[in-house]
């Protein structure tokens, strides 16, 4: 079946090739419509769907989506469970769709904390999605960003002291070597739905530069024209990356990108 063709958004400035998104407020959305939080994350599913779906199509690069936070692991059991067979349902029966739109699957965190059955069907249907050339939708489960990096050091250290590794050559991009992902590009934009104004654990590495976009809309209630304003007022921000126009000159274009070597990612040392 062929991939529908790629249609980007008429903005007033560049496009963003990497979106994260914090999807936050599926309980307080069903608490508002007198519902058990399980509804809520029920109805964010499908969100996740409508815009993983509008982004492959948009020809946004990657996508990754902060499905279950290390801390997340601290809920009721009930809850909990309810989040992990949603998981397993959703990449069940998100197969055809993944795969009509190009999209390639991939996940970050300690994923050897998810249950077996969830784990099994993540991993296939990642080795079902491999060769897909469009869309890069990274899930970030069981995942926090203090924890990545603590476990990054611990690798590095490792060889260090295997002799793998010269202390003295450690850069930033050494470290990044060492992330779930190394190739995952640092975000353009970070969008949070819920109307929280934190970070929470997402990203703390990456997301150095990225533009920080809230919304009070929560997870259920965030479509496809919520995701163009997103795009649009990224589309009017001024990237400098802590640097100044020249003197005299115009100021750097809206929504600019870092210079390419900023983004080089260096083979990550071995760590067998």
């Amino acid at each position: 079946m062929p991939r529908p063709p790629i249609q980007r958004p008429d903005l007033p400035g560049p496009f963003p090739e990497h979106i994260a998104i914090v999807m936050d407020g599926n309980g307080r959305w069903a608490q508002r419509r007198g519902q058990p939080r399980v509804f809520g994350h029920r109805a964010g599913v499908q969100t996740v769907r409508a815009i993983t779906t509008a982004c492959a199509r948009m020809g946004v690069g990657s996508l990754t989506l902060y499905a279950f936070s290390v801390e997340n692991w601290q809920r009721p059991n009930a809850e909990v469970r309810t989040l992990m067979r949603l998981l397993r349902v959703f990449l069940w029966r998100e197969r055809a769709t993944l795969m009509e739109n190009g999209v390639r699957l991939k996940c970050i965190g300690r994923l050897d904390d998810l249950p077996d059955r969830a784990l099994r069907t993540l991993r296939q249907t990642e080795e079902l999605t491999a060769n897909n050339d469009g869309l890069v939708l990274r899930l970030a489960l069981s995942y926090g960003s203090r924890s990545e990096i603590a476990d990054g050091m611990a690798a590095a250290a490792r060889d260090v002291a295997a002799g793998k590794l010269d202390p003295d050559s450690i850069d930033e991009e050494t470290l990044r070597g060492y992330l779930y992902d190394p190739e995952t590009p640092d975000p353009d934009l970070i969008i949070r739905t819920g109307g929280d104004l934190r970070l929470s654990n997402f990203l703390l590495w990456q997301a150095s530069y990225a533009e920080l976009y809230v919304t009070d809309l929560c997870w259920p209630d965030f479509g496809e024209e919520a995701l163009l304003e997103s795009f649009r007022a990224f589309a009017q921000r001024q990237r400098r990356f802590g640097g100044l126009p020249p003197e005299g000159g115009e100021a750097e274009q809206p929504g600019k990108t870092p210079p390419p070597e900023q983004s080089v990612v260096q083979p990550k040392p071995s760590q067998t």
